[in-house]
């Protein structure tokens, strides 16, 4: 199930970037007395009473202003509201209800989206200050009193918020069905696969970037068992589409792993490696989804018989965050190598999901070991008394050592490389938990 969006918005130099770090626990959003600070959206993940959404932080509205950034501004923040699920509008106690306050509530009612109305800098505990029933005028139902900075009054609010999200069904695929997230840059061919893999037109394609707005599930049932491919993928809107709409696709990438098993990140093979790879790859690999690269448009690229090597080796340097991940070269235009990338989806799959006995690991760690001595320090020898597997989705290994401070780095990796040798385990992160054991144990 994709998780609700929650849109923090407000004019400038209100509070809002110091009340998403406040929300989701960590200094992400820049924080600073000037209006017009944060000028684009930042998102990141939150939980409340065991609901999880995802926070958007907004550059201010400034309804009327004519400068070109402060537009931008007001341009992002107005798709972040097209786009949320609930909203939280954010206004200033010390400051009053302004006419600008009363533009964006407007603006915000138009939405039809619910709104919380949460009344900020109320750093004072005690009593309810009495400027906030002046909030009332703006018609958007009882304000909230909120303390950014201390967190005063932010769980009242939350617990508004998530009253207005939906029921929290349970995901309505099968668990044997392998949940697929098609993710990447704009245009580089994301849709074609999709439409080449259901074998009709099932999402627009253009040579456009920013052409897909959504999310849709597409349903592929197989030999190799029934994938679920997540695609940013919608309608084309027929105003004209820009950067900022492209922007707003990763969020949804984001979201669209979360969901995932098994995400296929798909590179351009005329355009290369770009940052933008960089961040939606990474995020993958934190959240430890099975991962694929498949390099798209192989059918537009001039090559001679070293040109597949070549490549191959420039994309292990550009990926050497994620050395695990496996490499497949494929034209969605052409259908070229696409049967193969359902049998790799599988694979890489049933790798995410492995579990390994306890006596096969330690067999595993007992050959390590007597192979390379732990590292020591100042006479104490790091020493590893046993490892099990405490989960999968990735493989979590836990570790019970002496001193967890001497167990460098270089050392748990030279350990996951001989678990990989013997196990495969590719196209998965690993993770390893460490935990000192007592001395007091037996």
């Amino acid at each position: 199930m994709a998780l609700p969006v929650v849109a923090v918005v407000g004019r400038p130099n209100v509070g809002k970037s110091t009340l998403f770090n406040k929300l989701i626990g960590q200094r992400l959003s820049i924080v600073e007395d000037t209006p017009g600070v944060t000028r684009d959206r930042i998102y990141s993940k939150c939980e409340w009473r065991n609901r999880k959404f995802m926070v958007v932080d907004t550059g201010g509205i400034e309804p009327k202003e004519d400068d070109k950034m402060l537009t931008l501004m007001r341009q992002q923040a107005e798709l972040a509201i097209d786009h949320a699920d609930v909203i939280i509008f954010v206004t200033d106690v010390r400051s009053g209800v302004t006419a600008n306050d009363y533009a964006v509530a407007d603006m915000l009612m138009k939405s039809g989206k619910p709104i919380v109305l949460c009344v900020n800098k109320c750093d004072n505990l005690g009593e309810t200050p009495m400027e906030i029933y002046e909030f009332y005028n703006l018609g958007l139902g009882d304000p909230f009193p909120v303390s950014s900075v201390h967190g005063h009054g932010t769980g009242d609010m939350l617990d508004e918020v998530i009253s207005h999200f939906p029921e929290d069904d349970e995901d309505e695929y099968a668990e044997e069905d392998i949940r697929v997230a098609v993710i990447g840059k704009p245009n580089a061919g994301k849709s074609s696969l999709i439409n080449r893999i259901a074998g009709e037109e099932r999402v627009i394609v253009s040579d456009m970037a920013g052409t897909t707005r959504d999310a849709t599930d597409t349903i592929i049932e197989r030999e190799e068992g029934r994938f679920v491919f997540i695609d940013t993928a919608g309608i084309r809107k027929k105003s004209k589409i820009t950067e900022r709409v492209e922007h707003f696709s990763v969020l949804r990438e984001y979201m669209a792993v979360d969901r995932a098993d098994v995400c296929v990140i798909m590179i351009d093979a005329t355009t290369g490696f770009t940052e933008q790879d960089s961040k939606v790859a990474g995020y993958a690999h934190e959240q430890g989804k099975a991962c694929i690269v498949a390099v798209n448009k192989w059918d537009a690229v001039e090559k001679n018989d070293k040109t597949m090597q070549e490549y191959r080796k420039k994309l292990e340097q550009d990926f050497s965050f994620m050395s695990y991940v496996p490499f497949i070269f494929i034209s969605a235009k052409t259908g070229q190598r696409v049967e193969r990338l359902f049998e790799m989806i599988k694979f890489v799959a049933d790798q995410n999901s492995m579990r390994i006995s306890t006596g096969m690991l330690n067999d595993v760690l007992s050959y390590a070991i007597a192979r390379v001595q732990p590292p020591s320090d100042k006479g104490r020898r790091l020493k590893i008394y046993y490892m099990t597997q405490a989960s999968t989705k990735p493989p979590t290994f836990v570790m019970f050592v002496n001193r967890a401070d001497l167990f460098h780095f270089s050392y748990q990796r030279y350990i996951e490389n001989q678990i990989r040798t013997t196990f495969g385990l590719e196209g998965t992160p690993v993770r390893f938990i460490i935990r000192e054991r007592n001395r007091n144990d037996a």
